[in-house]
């Protein structure tokens, strides 16, 4: 009745894990038995983890620092404890995506070729834990279908994604599927009577479909994928038709204040307005719910824990939350129906590991710890990103070295060998959502891999555009809608938008230009032209000569970005003339290597245009204030830490241009 893809997971069968069952997926039950004249209650307990992102133990590889306020092993004895409170058999234990992807744990140990040899750290403390069933996040598709696919295995719960497919059918329910479009789970559970019943819960997992553009060259003519609320939409009724009781989706997508629309990467709201669901589980968005993240977004009502009325949880990341969602279920004639529900996220802080866990990921911490902590190369002067956002960073410069290295010798003797070459690159810990202690600070001495890791945290690969000088000032100008508008000659004015994350900073190395704040974003989030007539991006100089629209470059970037990522154009579509297969961060460590020695100093690239008696504020780390002539250098103000413990900034604009020494050139960019 409905195509499923015949798949080789272990739990996609009758039996799974922890003595339930994922019934027959293709053979409906009719509900003959007739109801009761008396009303019955159940109460069941969901909980939620979503986007831990390798975040296993309370332990930072980047920092070599213990006893995180974060991480599964806490989580472990929360949900423990959760479940000792109403019973195994009235709780479920749920992951919401992006689990496999995020630490040196998941990100080098877990891959081939790094001398690890035992299962998946994550699967395995998810199998010890216990977990009902999960999704897949963004995140799980970066390394490819192949290794998605033999990792998976060894899960011994099972997974659902009902919007990721193999082959298209005329409507949702006729699609095949990479994983099972649904679940359903058959609990026996007790009522305030003693009496039992089988209870038939319902899940769907949904994952945003932009994951074909964000892993474009590993998915491409593998996969299709449909939009998240069509496809749940049409899957909500089939599940009902097929017996489920209670219909949970599990959607790895957050909760976005704008407008409905199709192919949303954060369709919460929109899912949440579906009739027949019966609570839904939130992600991606690194934010928690409920709680005041999303205060003033229609709809959704922290208070009561819903979203247009639906129940709803979305747990923070890495292991920081435990997302907690109590449903009291009554039957009458028209069978059961949620009649109140508690929502709420019990934090990490404070939760002792789990003994037995840790144990567990013993093995692959002490591997992980070796490995991070081989010696790349040596730094003269510390690396951080606190003020990534504020000026030319020497990390971004590092980056971008590496990746016009690479290229270079990758185009060497090629039709385009002769063409300006370019590098694109952005900050990836700029604080924001991961708060006061998510930023680069290393420092100088021995460069390990695990420093390398912080500075490059994404698996992306290196690609090579062939590009126009319009197309790389609209680059710029997309990158550029970090910035709020300032008004000239205003004091203390918010400088970021809190709403664009930082790793959307795109720096082009190999070109001069500034940017000018009393204009307004060209762009938004989303990349759509909002403002035709605003241009940000002024001087724009290449070997100090204005750049012309028609002009010609090579441009080193990130797969991620190529293929459009982000607010920006997806311009591999029609000038990829280079494609790699190493991760960006192991160039990056090759290219330190090569170094030996690193001596990393702001460089002029860009900087803020002229804004006369004009002062704007920036919220950065405390660790800062470890770099005095740092602060000093962009002639800022310590005001203070605010209640979040992020370190506020006040510095004044530049009232004039400043006069470059040297105007950036090709041979001063050439490795």
């Amino acid at each position: 009745m409905y195509p499923v893809q015949a798949v080789s997971f272990p739990w996609y069968h009758r039996g799974c894990a922890r003595s339930q069952s994922v019934d027959d997926l293709t053979d409906p039950v009719a509900k003959t038995a007739p109801f009761p004249a008396c009303r019955e209650t159940l109460r069941l307990r969901i909980l939620q983890t979503t986007d831990v992102h390798g975040h296993l133990l309370p332990f930072d590889y980047y920092t070599n620092q213990s006893n995180r306020p974060w991480g599964l092993a806490r989580l472990a004895t929360l949900i423990r404890h959760a479940r000792s409170e109403v019973g195994a058999a009235n709780c479920l234990l749920l992951d919401n995506g992006d689990f496999l992807q995020g630490t040196p744990l998941t990100d080098l140990t877990a891959q081939p070729d790094q001398g690890w040899s035992g299962p998946h750290p994550v699967i395995s403390a998810m199998n010890e834990i216990g977990y009902d069933a999960g999704t897949l996040g963004n995140h799980e598709f970066n390394y490819g279908l192949d290794w998605l696919t033999e990792t998976l295995a060894q899960a011994r719960f099972p997974l659902t994604c009902c919007n990721v497919l193999i082959r298209r059918g005329t409507t949702p329910t006729e699609d095949e599927t990479l994983l099972p479009p649904y679940l359903l789970l058959t609990r026996q559970m007790q009522d305030g009577a003693g009496r039992s019943h089988d209870l038939r819960i319902g899940l769907l997992g949904l994952v945003p479909p932009q994951i074909l553009t964000w892993d474009h060259a590993h998915l491409s003519g593998r996969v299709d994928v449909r939009d998240m609320v069509e496809s749940a939409r049409a899957w909500v009724p089939a599940l009902r038709a097929l017996g489920a009781d209670l219909i949970l989706l599990m959607a790895h997508t957050g909760i976005d204040p704008g407008p409905d629309r199709p192919m949303m990467e954060n369709a919460a709201r929109a899912l949440a307005r579906l009739p027949g669901i019966d609570a839904l589980l939130a992600g991606h968005s690194h934010k928690s719910f409920p709680s005041t993240d999303h205060q003033g977004i229609p709809g959704a009502n922290a208070s009561d824990g819903t979203l247009y009325g639906t129940p709803c949880l979305m747990a923070g990341f890495r292991g920081d939350h435990l997302g907690q969602l109590d449903l009291t279920l009554t039957r009458d004639a028209k069978g059961w129906r949620v009649t109140a529900h508690h929502s709420r996220l019990l934090p990490a802080v404070g939760a002792s590991p789990c003994p037995a866990l840790c144990t567990t990921l013993d093995s692959a911490h002490r591997h992980t710890k070796a490995l991070t902590a081989r010696e790349i190369g040596q730094t003269k002067t510390p690396l951080h990103s606190y003020l990534s956002l504020l000026r030319d960073d020497p990390i971004l410069h590092l980056v971008n070295g590496a990746q016009r290295r690479a290229l270079a010798a990758a185009l060497a003797d090629g039709p385009h060998a002769g063409l300006p070459l370019l590098s694109a690159s952005a900050p990836f810990k700029t604080g924001g959502r991961g708060g006061p202690a998510h930023f680069t600070d290393i420092p100088k001495g021995p460069l390990r891999l695990r420093h390398i890791a912080d500075l490059y945290g994404f698996p992306n690969t290196l690609c090579g555009l062939l590009v126009t000088g319009a197309e790389v000032r609209d680059w710029l100008e997309r990158a550029a809608i970090c910035f709020n508008q300032i008004i000239p000659g205003l004091p203390d004015q918010a400088l970021l938008d809190p709403s664009v994350p930082g790793h959307d900073f795109d720096v082009i190395d190999g070109l001069s230009y500034a940017i000018d704040l009393s204009q307004p974003a060209r762009y938004d989030l989303f990349g759509t032209l909002i403002n035709p007539t605003a241009r940000r991006i002024r001087d724009l100089r290449h070997a100090g000569k204005p750049v012309r629209h028609d002009a010609h470059f090579v441009i080193a970037t990130n797969s991620y970005r190529a293929h459009g990522g982000g607010p920006f154009a997806p311009l591999a579509e029609t000038g990829l003339i280079y494609s790699g297969t190493r991760p960006v961060r192991d160039i990056l460590a090759d290219h330190v290597a090569a170094l030996g020695q690193i001596a990393m100093a702001p460089r002029p690239t860009w900087r803020f245009a002229p804004l006369r008696k004009t002062t704007v504020t920036v919220e950065t780390g405390p660790g800062l204030r470890a770099h005095p002539a740092d602060i000093a250098a962009v002639n800022a103000t310590d005001l203070g830490l605010t209640d979040t413990g992020f370190l506020r900034l006040s510095l004044p604009l530049p009232d004039t241009q400043p006069t470059l020494a040297h105007p950036v050139a090709d041979a001063y960019m050439t490795p």
